[in-house]
């Protein structure tokens, strides 16, 4: 761990932590213990779970029966993991956490009075406490994100846009907030791999998820969910709105640069556009998708088709 690094001020990302459900309430004041017997309870308590969240909160929770805390906040930014529990306050102390070389993030504690040195060096031992399961949780949570990782596109895949879609359409109809989804695939992808190869096939997927990535919002998603076949979830995106994202995406891959044999590739996409009707299923949502992405290539591919 290296030594605290005291600041007043931390850029939180406050829209994502309140859909992450994070609300920042204080958690109840528990009955003080010694260094000695929290370090026991925590070594115990900790090795508990998987979960990152649970495990940080967990770590929150028992501190404070030997330091007053107002809130503390955890950062990977590799992970994608940023959690604030408590309320904000103006004085920190935040250490960055390793174990033998590997790095584990950043902890800040924060109160609206100094911390003193006592209370710092029991801060600083108790994080001993944490390190081993924090790394295990994070271990666990990069296996599981890679289960739901298309590893050739770097996009999610089929399993993880099952689940989402399902997520976000609940969402949407909780929040009454227009959806929209992108069925798009790679005009003659097959002429590709029969002329020029498989491993040149792979490349073009590779450069073509690279785009519509670097084409849309950080809260917009991608999957792969079949050979040459990928879906764009957009959430909060109305009819008119995700027929706009459509055309760039195909314009973005008309205007992509791909050389094989030092010759210039022609790609092009054809897109079926559906938005979210009151009611819809998923199943239904994706099947209106996939009929305007038929359409699209019927009339003659490159081009976007919306659903009725």
């Amino acid at each position: 761990m290296a030594p605290p690094n005291r600041t007043n001020t931390i850029d939180f990302d406050a829209a994502k932590l309140q859909r992450l459900g994070f609300t920042g309430k204080r958690q109840p004041k528990l009955k003080p213990v010694s260094l000695a017997e929290l370090h026991r309870q925590l070594n115990l308590q900790l090795q508990t779970s998987l979960d990152v969240e649970r495990i940080v909160n967990l770590f929150f929770t028992e501190v404070q029966r030997l330091v007053s805390l107002d809130a503390l906040t955890y950062l990977h930014q590799s992970s994608d993991v940023r959690l604030e529990f408590g309320t904000l306050a103006s004085h920190s102390a935040g250490y960055r956490l390793s174990n033998e070389g590997e790095y584990l993030g950043e902890l800040i504690f924060r109160r609206n009075q100094r911390f003193d040195e006592q209370e710092l060096n029991q801060l600083e031992s108790l994080l001993s406490s944490l390190l081993f399961p924090l790394r295990n949780a994070l271990l666990y949570r990069a296996a599981v994100q890679s289960a739901l990782r298309d590893p050739l596109t770097d996009t999610g895949n089929r399993i993880a846009m099952e689940q989402t879609l399902q997520r976000e359409v609940d969402l949407a109809r909780r929040s009454l907030q227009p959806m929209s989804v992108l069925m798009l695939d790679i005009d003659h992808f097959k002429r590709i791999n029969d002329q020029y190869g498989h491993s040149t096939g792979d490349e073009v997927l590779k450069a073509v998820a690279t785009t519509l990535k670097g084409k849309l919002r950080n809260v917009d998603m991608v999957f792969r969910f079949g050979g040459e076949e990928f879906l764009v979830l957009l959430s909060g995106t109305c009819r008119e709105a995700a027929a706009m994202v459509g055309e760039r995406l195909r314009l973005g891959i008309l205007e992509l640069q791909y050389l094989v044999q030092g010759r210039p590739l022609d790609l092009s996409i054809s897109l079926g556009c559906a938005t979210l009707l009151p009611a819809e299923s998923v199943e239904s949502l994706l099947r209106r998708a996939d009929n305007a992405l038929y359409v699209a290539k019927r009339e003659g591919r490159n081009r976007l088709s919306m659903a009725g």
